[in-house]
């Protein structure tokens, strides 16, 4: 009753705070912040300092709360910002402080299954006969929202390959989705579905723009993400787009034109990964370069100053998180079960059906991996597959872990010589920026997991 009572005064808050002018947000949350528990202060300060922000990242604030659709503005401040943020910070604190780490989200991949193959993509040798249990799917998600987890991100695969996920997030209406989805699959049955629900932020896979993204996922794939995109802006709902950056694509999709195209889209949010060699027989040529990965970064903090969109760069942004929060602040559950590190670390110490979810995420795998972050002194080299490869290698040596896809040791051995030679002039290129841009980070909050563990 307590916690209904606190999330139903939040919410009210934060809607008014919405329509409110910027000097009297921040007199309020003053206000707050004073009769605040000290556990509370720094995070409504923090709050104040992130409203401290240029005008056009105030106004996608205001979009996200004011503007979308009903349903999903209620469901994007109760169960995400106030249950997920405020009220579970101190269940995770508690955990914490006995040696548990709780990670921020948990990525789920119900199905390994896709309608696509896409070049130099994992998820393409996969039948309904590998697909997650519903019920297990269920369970990972009661025992996340039990330790504090309210925001899960669903992967595969394509997760709209089976109709029977919508019964899941129909049933755990207190969490908040993050899905990303190739849209092929999305028509306006669905769309209406999505709506009702509000619970769900669905991210847009493209390559670019239609030449990318046919050449790397098929003939006529980018005029159906557009269609889905156009079904999500006629109903109000804020979506956003992931790129899997390539030395091919880069160019354009780093271009103003394609991020003005998805901001007229409806995009609020863009995801940037860059191109991974996992999987049976990668193409090394497609990783970006050390150069286009330093433009990547200078292209993305630019767009975020001054673009109505919040764009992240997963390696770029690294310094802002402390480096790769790979087994500390997410984790990946496979279709079969297997608990990995990362999406693109295909290596497994446990599985999931074996043992309660929070065991899971404290795995000896994983304490190993939260004891060596961050990697590297250079926060712009964050990954332990392609910039810190000796880290990668080490675990293998040392830990009881087992490979989760095919190909998956090919990484490590067939392709290790590649990639030292990669990492050396990313190496090159970006420990002279980070001895100068370093200066600009305070990163010492993401290390509280370690403290606390050692």
């Amino acid at each position: 009753m307590k916690d209904q009572m606190k999330k139903a005064f939040l919410y009210r808050t934060i809607k008014t705070l919405g329509r409110q002018s910027d000097k009297n947000i921040n007199n309020f949350l003053k206000f707050v912040e004073f009769f605040a528990s000290k556990k509370r202060k720094s995070v409504i300060k923090n709050l104040r300092g992130s409203l401290s922000i240029e005008d056009l990242q105030k106004k996608l604030y205001r979009n996200i709360m004011i503007n979308s659709n009903t349903n999903f503005s209620r469901k994007f401040i109760e169960n995400f910002l106030i249950q997920g943020i405020m009220l579970n910070h101190e269940k995770r604190l508690k955990l914490l402080d006995k040696g548990y780490n709780v990670p921020a989200t948990i990525l789920i991949s119900p199905s390994m299954r896709c309608n696509l193959k896409c070049v130099g993509c994992y998820a393409d040798s996969y039948s309904k006969k590998d697909d997650m249990d519903m019920a297990l799917f269920e369970r990972i998600i009661k025992e996340g929202k039990d330790i504090g987890v309210v925001f899960y991100t669903i992967l595969g695969g394509e997760p709209f390959i089976r109709e029977d996920v919508f019964d899941v997030y129909k049933r755990n209406s207190d969490a908040f989705f993050q899905v990303f989805t190739n849209g092929t699959l999305i028509d306006e049955n669905k769309a209406k579905e999505i709506v009702k629900m509000g619970n769900l932020l669905i991210m847009f896979s493209v390559e670019g723009g239609s030449a990318e993204t046919d050449f790397r996922r098929g003939e006529g794939v980018y005029q159906k993400v557009r269609n889905a995109m156009d079904l999500f802006k006629k109903n109000k709902l804020p979506f956003g787009f992931s790129v899997t950056v390539t030395s091919k694509n880069f160019d354009y999709i780093t271009s103003d034109n394609f991020i003005d195209f998805m901001i007229e889209q409806g995009a609020v949010l863009g995801w940037y990964f860059l191109y991974m060699p996992v999987g049976v027989n990668p193409d090394l040529s497609l990783m970006p370069t050390a150069q286009q990965r330093l433009k990547l970064k200078e292209v993305v903090h630019r767009a975020r100053a001054q673009k109505p969109v919040f764009l992240v760069d997963f390696w770029g942004d690294a310094p802002l998180v402390g480096g790769c929060i790979a087994g500390s602040q997410y984790a990946h559950i496979n279709n079969k079960g297997d608990v990995e590190p990362c999406i693109f670390t295909h290596f497994a110490e446990v599985n999931i059906k074996d043992m309660p979810l929070l065991e899971a995420l404290n795995c000896s795998y994983f304490r190993k991996i939260r004891s060596k972050q961050p990697y590297s002194d250079n926060l712009y080299r964050p990954c332990m597959l392609i910039d810190e490869t000796g880290v990668s290698r080490e675990l293998y040596r040392n830990c009881k872990i087992y490979p989760t896809h095919q190909g998956a040791e090919d990484i490590l051995f067939k392709i290790n010589n590649e990639l030292d030679s990669y990492s050396n002039s990313v190496k090159e290129t970006l420990d002279p920026v980070w001895e100068q841009e370093k200066c600009q980070y305070n990163y010492k909050r993401v290390l509280l997991h370690q403290d606390h563990e050692r």
